[in-house]
């Protein structure tokens, strides 16, 4: 009943690369091993807020034109799992210019990441983009990509600015593609996007986009084999795709996609 020595792990093993995040399995290995202490990295501070005289909180009656702020809540949420701080999260930011530039100037002060949803597109009272360009650098604006085309980059005052759309689809889709990657890199860590895999379509698109469609879809069993179903109304408005899915079904510009072919599908 006693255990050969080395068996676990053997003297010049490496126990865990830099880069990994420290989860159950890891914490349970280095105590296992004696080592109670390790270098890590800070959490990343990040300025959070959401655009819009429409927004208001859960909990009060709707006025006409009023929508719940669902895209504060989410984004917190998403960053909170991927191990960054929200350190400034007013409820909302006035639709005026002056407001919009105060308060990304306060958080480009207190925060290493921006991030914005809402403001950043073409209508009368969308000024974030404005902003940017008087307080810093606007490097990226639109993508060809659906949802999400105009997601925005830049700098305010040194400090690194994502601007996501305001439909709350479109936040989530550039969360996960754009936003998720930033801050696994700037924490260390080696991998920043899940492994593609390749399943067959449980669906049909027979027109095609000019932009890359990322598909809010879910992997299922059927039939003995895993295929892909995509939620029936994709449009950037609908969030409940978002909680219905597990991943991405991704169509490149200009296809079209037969049920049955192989498509493929970011978890």
């Amino acid at each position: 009943n006693i255990r050969v020595q080395g068996r676990d792990v053997s003297k010049g093993n490496r126990l865990l690369a830099a880069g990994t995040r420290l989860d159950a399995a890891a914490l349970g290995l280095l105590y296992g091993q004696g080592a109670s202490h390790v270098m890590v990295r800070r959490k990343v501070r990040v300025a959070l807020f959401a655009t819009g005289d429409e927004l208001i909180e859960p909990g009060q009656p709707l006025k006409p034109g009023q929508i719940y702020n669902s895209n504060r809540v989410m984004l917190s949420q998403m960053l909170s799992d991927f191990g960054a701080e929200v350190v400034l999260a007013p409820l909302n930011v006035a639709d005026t210019f002056e407001a919009t530039r105060d308060a990304l100037a306060s958080a480009a002060q207190r925060a290493d990441l921006i991030v914005t949803c809402g403001g950043v597109s073409v209508g009368e009272e969308d000024h974030v983009r404005p902003a940017i360009e008087a307080l810093g650098s606007l490097d990226l604006w639109r993508l060809a990509i659906k949802p999400g085309k105009p997601f925005t980059y830049g700098t305010i005052m040194q400090t690194p600015f994502l601007g996501l759309p305001g439909n709350p689809a479109a936040v989530f889709v550039t969360f996960a593609l754009l936003c998720r990657p930033w801050l696994l890199k700037k924490q260390g860590a080696m991998q920043w996007l899940p492994d593609e895999i390749r399943v067959p379509a449980a669906f049909s698109v027979g027109k095609p986009a000019g932009r890359q469609n990322y598909l809010r879809a879910r992997l299922i069993s059927s039939g003995g084999r895993q295929v892909v179903e995509m939620y029936p109304n994709q449009s950037s408005g609908i969030l409940f795709s978002a909680s219905w899915g597990n991943g991405f079904a991704i169509i490149p510009p200009g296809e079209v996609v037969a049920e049955g072919e192989l498509v493929r599908f970011l978890p």
